[in-house]
């Protein structure tokens, strides 16, 4: 019986905060057809399927779409795979270095409680960056809805020294009214700005977001397990 992990990523410096995501490490035991439903009664912005522990193969899914690449996914499921055995146990080999989505190898690593992706912001899904005055201005929002809507609003917390950013994220496209922290977000904002950041999101997550050799960007953070379950068990429970 498959086992779902329940973690939270992008945690801030005291493990709070972050974005709850959803891994099935033994990922092949759900049918292809059956994910898309899984994902939307779990009700995780993401939930990845590992179908293959040794590739690092995986899908991502939202509630209402597959995605080829997300952020907050693959940073949860590099830290996961690194800190668990084949069995499941917290006895990982701390060997990942690639996973692999359907956009393509990315690269990754980390410690012991945190993880980072290394990624070409264009496999990201497209955010519209819209920069306002300040932070006060992007807490004032109100979420907007709607099929079309999958922006990213942020300001400059410092403006001077320009290291960082508070941001919201809205993608009701793909069913997420208001995203905790965004990973895919970060990739093209951190390109955009062309200078290392660290983003405050949500409610208090934190994202680390670097541009590297080659066009691409490393997004990072912290990573917190909070519990693990038998899947069928969880779907139960929110059906």
């Amino acid at each position: 019986m498959p086992e779902l992990y329940i973690l939270r990523v992008f945690c801030d410096e005291e493990g709070r905060h972050g974005n709850p995501l959803g891994v099935v490490l033994d990922g092949a035991a759900v049918p292809e057809g059956e994910r898309q439903r899984v994902a939307a009664t779990l009700g995780f912005s993401e939930t990845v399927f590992v179908d293959d522990r040794a590739t690092a193969a995986l899908r991502i899914f939202t509630p209402t779409v597959e995605l080829p690449l997300a952020g907050h996914p693959l940073v949860g499921t590099s830290w996961l795979l690194r800190s668990t055995a084949g069995d499941g146990t917290t006895a990982g080999s701390g060997t990942v270095t690639v996973l692999r989505p359907p956009a393509g190898a990315v690269p990754t690593g980390g410690d012991e409680v945190s993880a980072w992706i290394e990624a070409d912001p264009a496999d990201a899904p497209p955010f519209a960056l819209r920069e306002l005055a300040s932070p006060a201005e992007v807490e004032a929002l109100e979420v907007p809805r709607g099929p079309d809507v999958h922006d990213d609003v942020w300001a400059w917390i410092d403006p001077q020294e320009r290291t960082q950013v508070r941001c919201r994220v809205f993608a009701d496209g793909v069913g997420i009214a208001e995203d905790e922290a965004t990973g895919s977000a970060a990739l093209r904002l951190v390109a955009a700005l062309d200078r290392p950041v660290t983003i405050r999101q949500g409610a208090g997550s934190v994202i680390a977001g670097r541009p590297v050799d080659g066009g691409r960007v490393r997004v990072g953070g912290r990573v917190v397990l909070d519990r693990r379950q038998p899947l069928a068990d969880a779907l139960r429970e929110r059906e």
